[in-house]
C-alpha cells in the first residue's frame, strides 16, 4: 500500500523561481537605466541670462584702446569705470594689446583679439545708445571698430551691425541708437549722433 506523503510548503516550484529572478533582473536593468538617464550636476555653473548682447570688436593686435559706452532708457550707463548700470553689464574692457598676454609654462601667450561684450540682461522701454571712444593711441593711427547688437531672446536676431571709423585718440562716435517697447520688440533704428563720454 502506497504511503502518501503531505507536501512541504517551504517548496518553491520551478515556476515561482523563474518569475522571481526575472523580476529581479528586470529591476536591476530599470536601475541601471535610471542611473543613465540621469547626468552628474555640474556645480559652480550659473546661466547667464541676457535680452541683448552688444559686442565692439576692431583689427586683431590692434595697439590701440577702444572703450565701449551705453546708455538705457534710465540713463543709466556703462563704460570701463561703470561696469555695471541699470541692467546692463560690461563683461570685459579690452584695452588693445595691454594685458593681452600671458605666460604659460615659459611662454608668452598672446590674445591677438580686441573685442568687448556689453549683456543687457533686461530691458526696460524706451532708446538705447551705443558708442565707441578712441581712449588711447599707441600708433597714432585710425581705428575701424565694428559693432553688433543681437537680440537674443527668443531667438537670435540680429539688430545693428555696422562700422564707426574713429580717425584719433578722442573721438567719440555713436554706433546705434535702437528703442524698445514693453514687450522686447525693437521698434526703431538710427544712428543719430549722442555724447556720452564724461570728460574726466
Amino acid at each position: 500500500m502506497a504511503v502518501l506523503r503531505p507536501r512541504r510548503t517551504d517548496e518553491i516550484d520551478p515556476f515561482s523561481d523563474l518569475l522571481f529572478n526575472t523580476l529581479l533582473i528586470f529591476v536591476m536593468l530599470f536601475t541601471v537605466a535610471l542611473l543613465a538617464m540621469n547626468p552628474k550636476a555640474k556645480t559652480g555653473v550659473i546661466d547667464a541670462k541676457a535680452e541683448f548682447i552688444v559686442t565692439v570688436t576692431w583689427p586683431d593686435m590692434n595697439p590701440n584702446d577702444i572703450d565701449t559706452w551705453i546708455e538705457d532708457p534710465g540713463g543709466n550707463r556703462v563704460w570701463f569705470r561703470q561696469r555695471e548700470g541699470g541692467m546692463m553689464h560690461l563683461d570685459r574692457d579690452d584695452r588693445g594689446l595691454s594685458n593681452d598676454s600671458i605666460v604659460v609654462n615659459g611662454q608668452q601667450v598672446v590674445n591677438p583679439l580686441n573685442q568687448e561684450v556689453v549683456t543687457i540682461r533686461g530691458f526696460a522701454p524706451g532708446e538705447y545708445v551705443v558708442n565707441v571712444f578712441y581712449y588711447d593711441s599707441k600708433d597714432g593711427q585710425p581705428v575701424p571698430v565694428n559693432v553688433s547688437v543681437v537680440k537674443v531672446n527668443p531667438r537670435a536676431e540680429v539688430v545693428f551691425y555696422g562700422t564707426v571709423n574713429l580717425p584719433r585718440k578722442g573721438d567719440e562716435a555713436t554706433a546705434v541708437r535702437f528703442s524698445v517697447d514693453r514687450d522686447g520688440r525693437v521698434t526703431g533704428v538710427n544712428t543719430l549722433a549722442k555724447t556720452l563720454v564724461e570728460r574726466i
